[in-house]
């Protein structure tokens, strides 16, 4: 299922969308706070340049909204429905949730952003030269 070539590896991997290589961030653990925006400027392995234009990740903003709310609504159901909370507890939860995984959310958006606009290439995965 989670297969090289495959648009949800490099969302969920944070690996290069061209040739899924290896990782677009300097530091892939995204709980070290100070480094969590911190990426290559290309790939190592394709040369592809991942800030596509000035601000480019500004656009992750609006998937992670879309993101963030898939996060809450699992916490939601997994508190009040599952477990019976009531929705003190629920909000608290949801709230704690967010909190706890918005560097993943935040790293999540960005891959998937940059994924909207760089498909996979065979080809890619070839080691480029430079001559």
């Amino acid at each position: 299922m989670l297969k090289k070539g495959n648009k949800l590896y490099s969302i969920l991997t944070g690996s290069c969308p061209r040739c899924h290589q290896e990782s677009m961030y300097l530091d892939k653990n995204p709980y070290h706070m100070g480094k969590i925006f911190k990426m290559h400027e290309r790939c190592g392995h394709c040369d592809l340049k991942y800030k596509i234009e000035p601000s480019f990740f500004y656009g992750a903003m609006y998937v992670s909204y879309g993101v963030g709310i898939a996060f809450a609504v699992a916490a939601f159901v997994i508190a009040y429905l599952f477990i019976g909370a009531d929705l003190i507890e629920t909000f608290i939860a949801i709230v704690i949730t967010m909190i706890v995984f918005m560097p993943i959310i935040m790293r999540l958006s960005r891959n998937i952003w940059i994924n909207f606009f760089i498909s996979y290439d065979a080809k890619a995965t070839i080691k480029k030269t430079h001559a």
